[in-house]
């Protein structure tokens, strides 16, 4: 019989990974599970709670995971016990994808000199701690190399109005992105960011005057559109594959272009 990993065109076949942050058909991690399997990537899927369940369990089953988890990254050990599964599940990982955030409505839209100590606290331990902690759970297990992809915004780096704290915390977890590249890039695991232009999803509806935002992106962006959640799978599967295995550390934009310009 011919193994399947030896298939030009399925350039992700045999490797089995973790993907994390799938809320509904229209999330960014749902296009990006899609991209990985069509590549012949084998998939664990995690929901966060039980109410979510009922509506990420049909789209587990549709990409064929091999596991549903619930993951709560506010819960100790939950995040443990995830890959702990993953492992008994899989032997290995080759890749992660973590597109999770949270930030309390207030901080997001308020000054960030108001921004409590709890809600700054909770923002950066759910939106960029859990992604070092991932790696740290993951790591034993990557014993072959392999690729942790977390999702960032263009408010890491410019102010953007109504992103708040956000853009604080995901200008850490870029920064984050790079050290932990440094860190895990002897054992062969390569670490990227991927910073998509505004797609409205569950998580974008939070921003305030968001269709504002889709809109001036539009406008300014080269390609004169914004970006699909197709296209961020696609470039995410892309970061998985043997075709980037001379890449690491980086942030990539997929955003039309928008962010080269003022």
């Amino acid at each position: 019989m011919t193994c399947q990993a030896s298939s030009p065109a399925l350039p992700l076949a045999g490797k089995k990974g973790l993907i994390t942050g799938v809320a509904n058909d229209k999330s960014i991690a749902y296009a990006v599970a899609q991209a990985i399997v069509a590549l012949g990537g084998e998939v664990a899927i995690t929901y966060q709670n039980d109410k979510t369940a009922r509506y990420t369990q049909p789209l587990a089953d549709a990409l064929g995971a091999k596991l549903f988890l619930k993951l709560d990254v506010a819960e100790p050990g939950s995040l443990e016990n995830v890959v702990a599964e993953c492992g008994k599940a899989f032997g290995q990982i080759d890749f992660a994808i973590h597109s999770m955030a949270f930030c309390n409505a207030d901080d997001l839209h308020g000054r960030v000199i108001d921004a409590t100590e709890q809600g700054f606290d909770s923002a950066m331990n759910i939106s960029c701690h859990s992604f070092l902690r991932m790696a740290k759970a993951l790591e034993p297990l990557m014993t072959n190399g392999g690729a942790l992809i977390t999702m960032s915004y263009l408010g890491a780096e410019r102010v953007v109005r109504n992103y708040g704290v956000m853009g604080i915390i995901k200008a850490a977890l870029e920064s984050a992105v790079r050290y932990m590249a440094h860190d895990l890039g002897p054992k062969g695991i390569r670490v990227f960011a991927v910073s998509p232009g505004p797609i409205m999803t569950r998580a974008a509806s939070g921003i305030a005057n968001f269709n504002n935002l889709l809109e001036a992106d539009a406008q300014k962006a080269p390609l004169g559109r914004t970006v699909t959640i197709e296209e961020v799978g696609a470039l995410t599967a892309f970061l998985c594959s043997p075709g980037s295995s001379g890449m690491t550390g980086q942030t990539i934009f997929v955003d039309a272009g928008a962010h080269i310009v003022a």
